[in-house]
C-alpha cells in the first residue's frame, strides 16, 4: 500500500492575506507502507537519538526554527550546523516522492472572487489526484494521512474527502477514487508519525522557494525527490502552481 503523508505551510485564508507569506502550500510525501512503520521510522529515531538522546521529541520546522519545545539546544551554533547537516543528509538518504500543491492566494482570489475554493480542499483535491494517478489501476490501495488542524476544519476536511469519494474530481470519476484510495486518515503531532514529520520538514522549503526566498540545501534535495512522470516530467506530476 502507497501512503500519502500531508502537511501545510502558510494560512488558508483568503480574506486577510499576509503580504509576507502570500502562499499556501498543501504537501508531503508518498511511501510504501511497510517502509513507512519501518526502516523510515527507525531513521527518524536514529536521528532523534543521536541527536538529542531521545525519541519522543518531534520533529516541527517552527519549533525548530524558533529553538523552542524541545529544541532549545539549536541555540548553540556549533549544534545547530550539526543538526541541519545530519537532517539533511537523513532526508537525502530516505525513499520517497514529494508531492505538493502551491497555491497563489490573491491571485486565486482575484481570479474566482467570492467563489474562490477554500486553498485547503483545493489543493487536497489535486493532491487526492496525484495518489490516484500513483497508484494506478488495478495496483495496491493507496491511503492519506493528513496532519490535524483543529475540530472544525478536520470536519470540514473529512466531508469534503466524502464529497470527493462521491462526486469525484477533475480527473478521477467517484468510482477510480473508491477503488484507489482506501482512506483519509487524520492524526495528530503526539502521535510522533515518521510520515507526517517528513512531510512537515518538506513543505516550508517549498513555501519559500516559491516565494523566491534564497534556497537552502533542503530545497535542493526536495527538488531532487519531486515525483515525476516517466519522462522526467514534474509539472502536473508531483508539483502543481495554481493559478495556472
Amino acid at each position: 500500500m502507497k501512503v500519502m503523508f500531508l502537511d501545510e505551510s502558510g494560512d488558508h485564508n483568503l480574506r486577510a492575506i499576509d503580504p509576507s507569506y502570500p502562499v499556501f502550500v498543501l504537501g508531503g510525501v508518498i511511501v510504501d507502507k511497510d517502509y513507512a512503520e519501518g526502516p523510515l521510522t527507525a531513521a527518524f529515531d536514529s536521528f532523534k537519538r543521536r541527536m538529542f538522546g531521545r525519541t519522543d521529541i518531534v520533529l516541527h520546522t517552527a519549533d525548530i526554527a524558533r529553538n523552542r519545545n524541545g529544541f532549545e539546544e539549536l541555540q548553540n551554533t556549533e549544534f545547530r550546523a550539526d543538526f541541519y547537516k545530519e537532517l539533511n543528509s537523513l532526508m537525502r538518504e530516505l525513499r520517497y516522492e514529494v508531492v505538493a500543491c502551491v497555491i497563489r492566494k490573491a491571485e486565486h482570489r482575484n481570479l474566482l472572487g467570492i467563489y474562490a475554493p477554500d486553498p485547503y480542499h483545493l489543493s487536497f483535491e489535486v493532491m487526492v489526484d496525484m495518489l490516484s494517478n500513483d497508484v494506478g489501476k488495478g495496483r495496491e490501495r493507496g491511503l492519506i494521512v493528513a496532519e490535524k488542524r483543529n475540530e472544525i476544519l478536520d470536519q470540514e476536511l473529512q466531508e469534503h474527502w466524502l464529497d470527493l469519494r462521491d462526486t469525484g474530481t477533475r480527473h478521477f470519476e467517484a468510482d477510480a477514487i473508491r477503488d484507489r484510495i482506501q482512506a483519509l486518515d487524520l492524526r495528530g503531532k503526539k502521535e510522533n508519525s515518521a510520515g507526517l514529520q517528513l512531510a512537515d520538514l518538506v513543505v516550508s522549503p517549498i513555501g519559500h522557494h516559491f516565494l523566491g526566498k534564497p534556497d537552502k540545501d533542503d530545497w535542493e534535495i526536495i527538488e531532487l525527490k519531486l515525483r515525476r512522470s516517466r519522462r522526467g516530467q514534474v509539472d502536473g506530476y508531483g508539483l502543481v502552481i495554481l493559478p495556472k
